[in-house]
Order: structure tokens, then sequence, then C-alpha cells
């Protein structure tokens, strides 16, 4: 099966909140043929937060491309009833559990393939507990679940260490060396499905994402709403590495074509190195704003090379100066965010 849609990079910006999400789950070539090759329905666990309700749909929309009838069901616990609506009315079957409650497992269902989102970050300082509840522990439940069953994990480039500017960024091949309690637990996750897959052959790739970004979240958002403030921008993490969150969707409902055993790791992000200090300077003009700065740029950043991704599914369809455009416009606008603070600024791990 072919999918029936070519899509065009999108030029023009969203101009409320429901053409965003509906660029945001447009689907890419290729999606579809991915999904369907798994051959029955597609479960996502974890689908209520920033990525899943987009992704979900996006999951949706390439399976009817391709003339698929298979269903894309989310599982979360649903802390916003809007999002399990919406999800409802786009033809995705919605089912309500917490995963972090062991009996709910029994009643999650069958699958051809499964993509685990859940994870907790922020509010990890002083919650130590529940992260490695959420983190390391509710994995094992979810691989005993989904055993033999194609799998893709989503990870974070937290696990690796920071990067000196000069090097290009970590590679899938470097070691991992996370920094603090929230890194850690997420090494943990990646280790867990690990031995799921050399113990029960279950195909898994772990993908490894920083930072995804849309006009209501991500790391330029962050500097934008701080601009807008007129709070300074933290230029102590001196780069970060962003990709459309439209595009990530796409390459991580693809990656389940990578799914292995042992799992397939796929770093994830745009192919440039940015400085805070442009990114601010940026969103700065487009905002017709005046920007501050503090804090001294270290040697160092959390950087990943996602080139194996960008040789796979291709450079992201967003430009990083489109993306930066786009989400100056909606800040100065008064658009809605999402509230929740990526925190790049971390270099020791706090979250």
């Amino acid at each position: 099966m072919t999918s029936s849609t070519t899509v065009a990079p999108a030029t023009a910006a969203p101009t409320d909140e429901s053409a965003l999400d509906e660029l945001l789950s447009r689907p890419s070539p290729g999606v579809g043929e991915a999904l369907a090759a798994a051959g029955g329905d597609i479960v996502l666990l974890g689908a209520g937060g920033k990525i899943g309700p987009t992704m979900a749909r996006m999951a949706r929309r390439a399976l009817v491309d391709v003339g698929s009838d298979a269903r894309v069901i989310a599982v979360s616990r649903f802390s916003d009833a809007a999002v399990r609506e919406e999800l409802g009315e786009q033809g995705i079957e919605v089912r309500s559990a917490d995963l972090a409650e062991p009996t709910s497992y029994r009643d999650l269902p069958d699958a051809a393939a499964m993509f685990y989102l859940a994870a907790m970050k922020f509010g990890t300082t002083g919650q130590e507990h529940r992260t490695w509840w959420s983190n390391a522990a509710m994995p094992a439940l979810v691989a005993d679940r989904y055993r033999g069953v194609p799998s893709v994990v989503y990870s974070t480039g937290n696990v690796y260490p920071l990067s000196p500017l000069a090097h290009g960024g970590s590679l899938e091949s470097e070691p991992a060396a996370p920094v603090g309690e929230y890194a850690q637990s997420c090494l943990a996750r990646e280790r867990i499905f690990t031995n799921a897959a050399h113990e029960w052959g279950t195909p898994t790739t772990i993908f490894r994402l920083n930072y995804a970004c849309e006009l209501r979240y991500g790391v330029i958002a962050d500097i934008a709403v701080k601009i807008a403030a007129g709070e300074p921008v933290d230029v102590t993490m001196p780069a970060v590495n962003v990709a459309w969150q439209g595009d990530v969707n796409a390459w991580a409902l693809r990656s389940l074509e990578l799914a292995a055993v042992p799992p397939h790791i796929l770093n994830a992000t745009g192919p440039e190195t940015v400085s805070v200090r442009r990114l601010a300077t940026w969103l700065a003009e487009e905002m017709d704003a005046e920007v501050t700065f503090t804090g001294t740029e270290s040697d160092d950043a959390l950087l990943n090379d996602a080139s194996e991704c960008h040789e796979r599914y291709g450079y992201p369809s967003v430009p990083l100066r489109r993306l930066v455009r786009w989400v100056g416009q909606w800040v100065a606008d008064g658009g809605r965010q999402l509230g929740k603070a990526t925190k790049f600024q971390q270099r020791e791990g706090k979250y």
C-alpha cells in the first residue's frame, strides 16, 4: 500500500490551536506504511501528555491514508478530560488507565505495536522516589505486558554527558553518562526495555529525543516567554538542538520499522547546534522586544548528533528560522502556553 497524500512543507504560521494541532498531526510520507506493516492495532501508552495527543492523531491519519483499518488506542490517566474527548472525536480509541498501578495492566489492550511515552521529569527534585517508580518500575510492568510486541520507547538525550561544543554532539554509539537522578532513571528505563528485548525477543527502538518544540512548549517557547515577561535569558547552557514536534512525531512513528533485538537506538533532534544567545536575539527581533542575558556560556552542552535520523527520514520540514518566527509571533500575540518549562538551562540534572 502507498500513501494517498503528499505533504508539502508548511510555510504559513498556524493562527490558532486547531490549526496548530492539525499541522503537528499531519503525517509525512512513509508514516502510514511503517505503521501498517505492523499488521494490527497500535497502542500508545502515556498518550495524554505533551506529545502523545498529536502523535496519536498522526498515527490515525496516516493509517487512514494507506487504507488500513487498524485501530489507534491511546492509553493515559487523561487528567485533562478535553484531551480525551478530542482524541475520541478524531477516531482514536481511548482507554483510561494509571500505569503506575500494577493492577491496571491486566485490562490493557493487545496490540501489534506499542509506543511507550510515559515519563516523569518535572518535579523530580524532592520526589525522587516517584521519578524512579515512573521511569524505571513502570517500564518493567509495560515490558512484561507487551512481551514480543514491536515497541518504540521514548527516551532522552539527557542520558548522554555534556558534550564539548566542538565535538558535534553525542552519537548513538557513545557511552551513556547521565547527570542527576532524572537522567539516571531514564537510563534505567532503557536498560529495562533492553533486558526485555534480550530475554523475551521484543523488537525495540529506543528513541532519544532533545528537544521537541512547538508554539506552546519547548526551548524556543521558554526563551520567548522570558523575553515577553522582561526577564533575562540564562545562557549558562550555551547551545541546544531543537526540532519541530510534527517532525519528531513522524520520526518516532516511522522508527517502529527499526525495532530490533538488541534495541536500535536513534537520536532525534534538529541538525543545528544553535546558541541560546542567538535564539534569544532572533526571538527578540520577531517580537519587537528587548532581550537581556544572565550567566556566562560554558564550553559544553547537552547535544545530540541526529545524522542517522536525518539520513533515514530527511531534515525537518519546518526549518529552525521558520520555527523561531512562528514561536515569536505566537508568544507576542499572547498565544496559550502549556506551562511546562523544559528547564533546558539545567546543567546538574535537577528538575
